[in-house]
């Protein structure tokens, strides 16, 4: 597997209380951790894979450091308790982007996410910018050539830029293009946008390509029901659900750590209450969590934000 490394053997470790009781277990404990990349040992698992690449942020002008996010989102899980649903989780490593070599990078998650499909495993990427959208949702649709693709993004932007080369802000229109060329529906919802992120020329692209937008603004508890019940208007209209969740869709009192804080933002419990059903609906087949960058985080709060998403998203997926 091209640009491919196992994780480092020191990030899964924490408290062991095994003296207490043989099911006082933690995620260290419960995760697989082979070798070397081997999906086809794991069929009916979720393959955990890390995208150290943040190059799509930095061609976005953003902040980098989310090359690092992976094994920091990691650490930040390692040490949770392990209970239903956990203990179908594989590391299958990284792929490492190099410098300046997006494309490269995305094709080798592509390829690998495309592997892992086809050993009929469900597919966790931890990021990496939110270019790690582009090369996961390729794999999913080369792996799935004839359903019908449901691309669910939480997120405070669009991501549909007009740009001479890929970025972070480019993910969805490239899939939207893809899905020209290969005369196959682009069905894709963003939840939890912001009207003050997002400029009129990226509304104007979402009409385009008919997008459905949930704003920030409409994720609140008067609201809820009818969004939840769009959310559930997606998933019926798809065969497969691939979930992005970018993480500066929490509020930045939540998630601090990546390129672009919101000030308002959807908080993690009525996150949480967004995705369960996704995660429940038996169409989820790929998750992406990005753009957590470790040099920002202030006394953890973001990764541990994060690890308890992907604590109970995985919970929820597989229990």
């Amino acid at each position: 597997m091209k640009l491919w490394h196992p994780t480092s053997e020191n990030i899964w470790q924490g408290r062991n209380d095994l003296a207490e009781a043989n099911n006082a277990l933690r995620l260290f404990q419960t995760i697989k951790q082979p070798a070397d990349f081997s999906p086809e040992q794991y069929p009916n698992h979720i393959a955990l894979l890390g995208f150290e690449c943040d190059e799509g942020v930095k061609l976005n002008q953003g902040r980098a450091g989310a090359k690092s996010g992976p094994e920091y989102l990691r650490q930040s899980l390692a040490n949770m308790a392990s209970h239903d649903g956990h203990e179908a989780l594989v590391d299958l490593g990284n792929i490492r982007a190099n410098s300046g070599q997006l494309s490269e990078a995305q094709n080798a998650l592509s390829d690998a996410v495309y592997a892992c499909q086809s050993q009929k495993m469900r597919t966790l990427i931890f990021g990496g910018g939110h270019e790690t959208a582009f090369a996961h949702g390729m794999g999913i649709y080369r792996a799935f050539p004839t359903q019908r693709v449901g691309i669910i993004n939480f997120d405070a932007h669009l991501d549909l830029r007009n740009a001479p080369q890929a970025t972070s802000g480019t993910p969805f229109r490239q899939l939207a293009d893809y899905c020209h060329q290969q005369q196959r529906s682009f069905n894709y919802s963003c939840v939890g946008a912001s009207l003050a992120s997002n400029t009129q020329a990226l509304l104007d692209e979402a009409n385009h390509l008919d997008v459905t937008i949930i704003w920030d603004t409409q994720c609140v508890d008067s609201m809820l029901d009818k969004v939840q019940q769009q959310i559930q208007d997606m998933l019926n209209q798809a065969e497969i659900i691939y979930m992005t969740i970018d993480l500066d869709v929490l509020p930045i009192w939540q998630m601090p750590s990546v390129s672009a804080p919101a000030a308002l933002g959807v908080p993690l419990e009525r996150l949480l209450s967004l995705i369960q059903p996704i995660c429940q609906s038996k169409k989820l087949q790929a998750v992406d969590l990005v753009e957590l960058n470790p040099l920002y985080d202030i006394q953890g709060m973001g990764g541990k934000a994060a690890a308890r998403l992907a604590w109970q998203l995985v919970h929820w997926w597989n229990g």
